[in-house]
């Protein structure tokens, strides 16, 4: 009996492959021997998102489409397929994937010193091994059958494809997704040229930062571009070379969130090059500057998890800008689609393709119009890549890279039934599959009265034998093509095993063998009765409302605002005013602030239009300004060089970071955000105004002078840090001095080779001396351009530091922290040196065991230009008493010790023409305190910086309760979520980064995590 079921299934199965060979398709993926000219008739064909022609004909001849519309005349010979009541698309372009690239190995480099990898030509490549402009995606290709097959199956036909490690990542190659020879999959070579601020796998220390990773590809085009402009090369440069060849490509900058989208744009401006941004999928939280920014996007759909708050801890750890991202995130299309902003979709940074297509109908369902949502997949990524004449779309002449399908792209009942790729078909579903729902007389080993229903969907059927109107079973039924498997118990009380069955559906009825429970041979009959009928569902033509989600606010955090503010025309009337001036403290005064500026002070003052705050029993005072300060900044040290004066803290400025606003709180209008201390000579300062809500940029304070972050002492010299840290030259507070000397000798060198460079008759005949960024800085402080702030602690180093600028002619504007400044004021004073230090802080590491309290009030009676600064985040809330410290610890004046905060910083960072005193002509930064600015009593009421709000006490109460409001409506609409079946993820506590001096690391352009880079770990240790 075995044998001859055997035989019947076997001449089935060859049957089933007989049918196969004889179809007037080619077999999956395979071109046979045949004529190769197809026609797909009586098809909705979509050649584009914006057109569609109904009951059209798609003519293809080998891998290229040969006409496509109504009425065509077929060539003889060609094999005609009839499509009606289906759907043809042009088959997805990924844009931005690593298909087909060699697995990175994190231990090590992946790609040089490995012969396939490496030019043919003799050569140098670059110094740094992030910079890899020579990989070329094209000869390193190799085909995955699994990936291609994965991908053909959400619907893409092509691959933009390239190795996503380094700073500098080499060209990309289009490429089919094909089974079979890798040389066939190619369709061009040098598509775009690749970036990110991720320095991959490089085994070096630089860059150990995000802006180390700026500076070096800064320095990367200025060197590339000097390279082009060299008259003789003495060594030809692989690595240059293929970055100047690659210049004419698109070019394509990988970010992970949306300040990383104005960090490339502005290194694109600054080198002409307008970049296509992969983006991280929170773009719509800066979207006014993603939109004036111009650029077009590359965008993922890596929607979040449902966060798991059932339990009130786990809720407590989520941010509620986490919370919003959850709720808003599927809007980002939309939202940039409408505000004119050009972008593709990729399936990158989402856990699974079929995640992919989940979240795209999402997408959809949020408000993306699904033109928009096909071009973004098929037409806009071969446009930016300018591989439209091959794919993206149908017309005569492209690749035969085509979509059948059952129903429109973008429903949820769309089945994708084929894919063809360059004129080879790939099933994905089968799409002549039988129709076996019916109902069935089944009779059963002897057994009649039996009924087989087999309901559900065409191409998933649902299997269920009647036995009585009270007892039915449902079956384990494993379906190939017409083949079935079937094991149940038709007894679950008496049958002590299954029965197994093999039936075959021969169009009408089920028939087949098998065996009961005990192993004896039955037959199984199941004769048609009657046509399955389907429910029709009657039609919703209803439109679906787009869910309602939170407001945009700037920054995208609980104290954020929809809009950011703006300047007012302010009145502020009799007040207590702190001017600064000559004037000294004016009770029952007004101010006039208009147009950003300070426009009037004096008493009983009107102004037509103004807005009148009353300042009764009230302070008035400008702005705090703390000179030393590391908030704000994504990274503060780049440790992995003792010189790195090439890094500017402008590079990696976080907007969103909430110790903005909570500073504000306390009174700070502007900061200087400077390097840490981990080097001789460190990174450019960024001068900024805490305007809250704004973008990096627009914090800055135009036209200021640039600083830059020197440092002596234990951190430089890391000696004490174990020994995987001494291996950086210093090693000795000896060799700190060397440093110093080395650079500023080299420094002088450089500027005499522009000198000369710049006064020859016949520059156009010689080569221009390498552009440096770190001698640039350099040479900005021997051209009093640029200014040193430098972290001092003890007299025998601030002396040397004296001598060594004494000696090579620059000048050191600020010793910070410097709390022996009290022994060597004399010599402060006579270099013209100034001294930024802290009230009270001693006695925590063995450089400031001489330090006193007396410090700053000491420097200020011998005339040196003093402040006290912050250094820490929580410390800037309170810069107010910390100078009233100075009153008892010293017996300075009220206004002298307020200056120390105000006045005196400005003066240091050359901006006390615009800052640091109430009057008319200055900048409208200013603060209403309800008393005495000195006393710890004190709080801000208003903090106004060029005349707009950025602080009201009465408004951060609103916002408070906003806050526990917001919160809760979107808990409850996470929980609402897990109740529908979402899945869901417990939250994980994320504890934000305060960065101090010596913090080493910060946050990544890998997804905004914080981690170590390169071989150095997170210090969270403060060096007050």
């Amino acid at each position: 009996m075995k044998k001859i079921l055997y035989t019947f299934i076997n001449i089935i199965m060859f049957g089933t492959v007989l049918r196969a060979q004889t179809t007037t398709f080619p077999r999956n993926g395979v071109q046979d021997e045949r004529p190769n000219t197809y026609a797909f008739v009586n098809a909705t064909i979509v050649s584009d998102a914006n057109t569609v022609l109904e009951g059209a004909t798609l003519v293809i001849k080998g891998s290229v489409i040969e006409a496509v519309g109504k009425n065509i005349t077929l060539p003889a010979g060609t094999q005609v397929i009839d499509l009606k009541g289906k759907r043809i698309y042009p088959s997805l372009v990924e844009a931005y994937s690593s298909y087909g690239m060699p697995e990175l190995k994190r231990e090590g480099r992946s790609f040089r010193g490995d012969p396939q990898f490496e030019s043919k030509k003799q050569g140098a490549y670059n110094w740094n091994q992030a910079v890899l402009p020579e990989v070329n995606a094209a000869t390193i290709y190799t085909g995955n059958p699994t990936a291609a097959d994965e991908l053909r199956k959400a619907g893409f036909g092509a691959a933009i494809t390239h190795v996503q490690d380094g700073i500098v990542r080499g060209t990309s190659a289009l490429v089919a997704l094909i089974d079979g020879r890798d040389q066939e999959a190619l369709l061009k070579t040098n598509v775009s040229a690749n970036y990110s601020l991720s320095k991959g796998s490089s085994t070096q220390d630089y860059p150990n930062s995000l802006m180390g990773s700026v500076a070096l590809l800064r320095q990367t085009y200025l060197d590339a571009d000097w390279y082009k402009k060299s008259k003789n090369h003495t060594e030809y440069n692989i690595s240059l070379e293929s970055f100047n060849n690659s210049q004419s490509v698109p070019q394509v900058f990988e970010v992970s969130d949306k300040l990383g989208i104005l960090r490339a744009n502005k290194i694109g401006k600054e080198f002409g090059v307008n970049y296509i941004i992969k983006g991280g999928g929170d773009e719509y939280q800066r979207l006014d500057e993603v939109k004036a920014a111009g650029v077009s996007l590359i965008i993922p759909l890596n929607f979040p998890t449902t966060p798991d708050v059932e339990d009130p801890f786990d809720a407590g750890v989520v941010s509620l800008s986490d919370m919003k991202h959850w709720e808003m995130a599927p809007a980002n299309p939309a939202i940039l689609a409408k505000a004119g902003v050009s972008f593709a979709i990729t399936t990158s940074n989402v856990r699974s393709k079929s995640d992919f297509w989940a979240n795209l109908r999402k997408a959809v369902e949020y408000g993306l119009d699904e033109k928009v949502a096909l071009a973004a997949l098929t037409s806009v990524p071969a446009q930016f890549n300018k591989v439209d004449n091959l794919v993206g779309s149908l017309k005569p002449g492209m690749l035969a890279n085509f979509l059948i399908t059952s129903d429109n792209l973008f429903k949820e009942s769309n089945v994708i039934y084929e894919n063809w790729v360059k004129g080879k078909r790939y099933v994905v579903n089968n799409m002549n599959i039988t129709d076996m729902r019916a109902t069935y007389d089944l009779s059963l080993a002897g057994k009649s009265g039996l009924k087989l229903n087999v309901t559900g969907k065409v191409d998933k059927p649902e299997f269920q034998i009647q036995v009585s109107d009270s007892v039915k079973v449902s079956p384990k039924v494993t379906r190939t093509g017409d083949l079935l498997t079937l094991s149940f118990k038709l007894d679950a009380k008496k049958d002590k095993g299954d029965t197994r069955i093999s039936a075959y559906y021969d169009g009408k009825n089920i028939k087949g063998d098998g065996f009961d429970a005990a192993g004896t041979p039955v037959k199984f009959d199941a004769i048609f009765k009657e046509a399955f009928k389907e429910a029709v569902a009657k039609a919703d033509t209803t439109k679906k409302p787009v869910p309602t989600i939170g407001k945009i606010v700037y920054p995208f955090n609980g104290y954020g605002a929809e809009t950011k503010p703006k300047a007012e025309t302010l009145l502020i009337k009799n007040a207590t005013v702190w001017t600064n001036e000559k004037d000294g403290i004016l009770k029952n005064t007004d101010v006039l602030l208009k147009d950003g500026k300070i426009a009037q002070v004096g008493k009983n003052l009107s102004a037509t239009g103004a807005k009148v705050v009353d300042g009764t029993g009230k302070h008035l005072t400008n702005g705090i300004f703390d000179e030393h300060s590391h908030i704000g900044l994504l990274s503060v040290n780049e440790g992995s060089q003792s010189v790195t004066a090439e890094v500017r803290m402008e590079d990696v400025v976080n907007s969103e970071d909430v110790n903005i606003y909570r500073q504000l709180a306390g009174g700070v209008t502007s900061s200087q955000l400077l390097h840490g201390s981990a080097n001789c000579i460190g990174g450019q300062s960024a001068i900024v105004k805490l305007k809250w809500g704004e973008a990096p940029e627009v914090m800055k304070i135009q036209n200021a002078d640039g600083y830059i972050k020197f440092a002596l002492g234990e951190n430089v010299k890391q000696a004490n840090w174990g020994d995987r840290a001494r291996i950086r030259f210093p090693q000795t507070r000896m060799g700190v001095e060397q440093i110093m000397m080395d650079a500023f000798l080299r420094a002088k060198e450089y500027d005499k080779a522009w000198a000369e460079y710049n006064k020859a008759a016949n520059k156009a005949t010689l080569t221009p001396p390498r552009r440096d960024l770190e001698l640039d800085a350099l040479s900005e402080i021997l051209n009093k351009k640029r200014f040193i702030t430098c972290h001092s602690y003890v007299q025998s180093e601030i002396n040397m530091l004296l001598k060594v600028a004494d000696s090579l002619g620059f000048k050191v504007n600020t010793f910070t922290h410097i709390l022996e400044g009290y022994k060597v004021a004399d010599k402060m004073k006579a270099h013209g040196a100034s001294g930024s230090t802290f009230a009270d802080w001693w006695a925590y590491k063995m450089e400031v065991k001489e330090a006193i309290p007396f410090n700053a009030a000491l420097m200020t009676k011998v005339g040196i230009n003093t402040s006290i600064n912050s250094d820490d985040a929580e410390m800037a809330r309170r810069l107010n008493q910390e100078a009233a410290k100075t009153v008892m610890y010293g017996g300075l004046t009220e206004e002298e010790a307020w200056k120390l905060v105000t006045l005196n910083p400005a003066k240091m960072m050359h901006l006390d023409n615009r800052l640091g005193s109430i009057k008319a002509g200055k900048d409208a930064d200013v603060v209403l305190w309800n008393e005495n600015p000195l006393s710890v009593y004190a709080k801000p009421e208003k903090t106004i910086i060029e005349g707009a709000v950025y602080f009201d006490i009465e408004k951060d109460k609103e916002l408070r309760a906003n806050i526990a409001a917001e919160r809760n409506r979107l808990i409850q609409k996470m929980l609402n979520s897990k109740a529908s079946g979402a899945p869901t993820a417990r939250p994980e506590m994320r504890k934000p980064r305060l960065f101090v001096c010596n913090s080493l690391g910060g946050l990544t352009e890998e997804e905004g995590e914080t981690r170590a880079f390169g071989t150095l770990q997170l210090q969270d240790n403060c060096d007050k």
